[in-house]
């Protein structure tokens, strides 16, 4: 199974946005493992906010799209990794690891559908 995980950080901490080399090796380390293992896919960082969008569609009302920076957001997208798991909770636990290189940061697990988990044609 694959999983979506999302990190979420609070843009104004200077630190997530200016890792130290330190973090940079430890990061590095732990996903050039993840890869030897076969559970990481592919895993980005994304730029802050100020550099993204949001296009939102509401019924009735078309289409808008609103330039970052997400002011009234604290905590924005930092990043994504894609895996491979057996489960959710293999899923959960790679997750404690990749969180526990952080200071503070919040991942959210998604199970990503696969072919055979969508309604076959009539």
């Amino acid at each position: 199974m694959r999983f979506l995980l999302m990190h979420r950080h609070d843009e104004n901490a200077p630190e997530t946005l200016n890792p130290s080399p330190e973090f940079i090796e430890r990061m590095g380390a732990f996903i050039q493992d993840a890869i030897k293992k076969g559970i990481l896919i592919t895993a980005e960082g994304v730029h802050p906010s100020a550099k993204g969008a949001r296009v939102r569609k509401e019924r009735g009302a078309g289409i808008t799209a609103s330039d970052g920076p997400f002011t009234e957001t604290k905590e924005i997208i930092g990043g994504f990794a894609l895996i491979n798991a057996r489960n959710k909770d293999e899923a959960v636990a790679f997750a404690h690891t990749y969180a526990d290189l952080f200071e503070e940061i919040e991942v959210e697990v998604r199970q990503v559908f696969e072919e055979e988990d969508l309604p076959s044609p009539a």
